[in-house]
């Protein structure tokens, strides 16, 4: 079975789907193996974890495709590509989808944020006219090889246009075939409830710590109707907190081995890297 397959059997399955979005591939396998089901595989983290840049629009098609390419080589599990405006015109969209597809994602998320693009939970955000945008979206519907290839289509219209014209970009990006909507930054539960009621197609929760739209818990966004919840920088919080503290623990006392019982061991990261599958070969 492909990974594009069982995503789509997860998008078909009752519940809730709970996952993260790790900024590089040693991340992704821990993920995995601690049970997440599918992975988002997100612009910051490409751009913070490989780059040290912050998300505004950087990282290039072949810089993603390789780093898309990287990680699916090294799970088994469903990862979604981020695939920021499309890089370009529609050609260069039908480009990114079928690189992201031949890579090894499962599925891309695709927005209709101006080029170059921004975290969506930075100021400043920009849109192009939903008219646009469905173009875009037809001709990723159209450049797929694979028809279990999963298309997002993101708005970030909340920030500019307002909640209306969010919610009605969603509903067209559905109603001409994108497979999951994502309204992105929406201000509040009360906003969250109304995009989960109003959309009626599969929708993405961005649940990014500090950012514009409140945290709510994987069971909440259930009863509203949310079919995915993802962290797209937890990943990066967790590993710089821990990095912050390692680092003074070494520069004010000489040695780290008082923070043993926070690390993982030296055998835990041989397992997670399969290194035992290495040298049966």
């Amino acid at each position: 079975m492909t990974t594009a397959r069982r995503l789509r059997e997860l998008l078909a399955r009752p519940g809730i789907i709970k996952t993260l979005a790790p900024h590089d591939v040693f991340t992704a396998r821990l993920l995995e193996q601690a049970g997440c089901e599918m992975l988002f595989l997100g612009g910051f983290g490409v751009s913070a974890s490989v780059f040290g840049w912050p998300d505004v629009g950087l990282v290039t098609l072949s810089e993603m495709t390789e780093a898309v390419r990287r990680m699916a080589s090294r799970i088994s599990i469903p990862l979604v590509a981020d695939g920021d405006t499309g890089h370009g015109d529609l050609n260069n969209v039908a480009r990114t989808v079928r690189d992201f597809e031949q890579a090894g994602a499962a599925g891309i998320l695709l927005e209709d944020q101006v080029s170059p693009k921004r975290c969506g939970h930075f100021a400043g955000k920009q849109v192009i006219p939903a008219d646009e945008m469905l173009g875009k979206l037809r001709v990723a519907l159209d450049a797929r090889r694979d028809p279990d290839f999963v298309i997002f289509a993101r708005t970030d219209a909340r920030a500019v246009e307002g909640l209306d014209a969010a919610i009605d970009r969603a509903c067209r990006y559905g109603e001409l075939g994108a497979d999951v909507c994502f309204v992105e930054a929406p201000r509040s539960r009360e906003e969250l409830a109304r995009i989960a009621r109003d959309v009626p197609y599969p929708q993405l929760a961005n649940m990014l710590l500090g950012g514009a739209t409140p945290i709510l818990s994987a069971d909440e966004l259930q009863q509203l109707g949310f079919k995915i919840m993802v962290d797209p920088i937890a990943t990066l919080l967790a590993a710089g907190a821990s990095i912050r503290k390692l680092a003074s623990t070494l520069l004010n006392h000489g040695r780290v081995d008082s923070l043993a019982g926070e690390l993982l061991s030296f055998d835990d990261v041989k397992q997670a890297l399969g290194l035992t599958e290495f040298l049966r070969s």
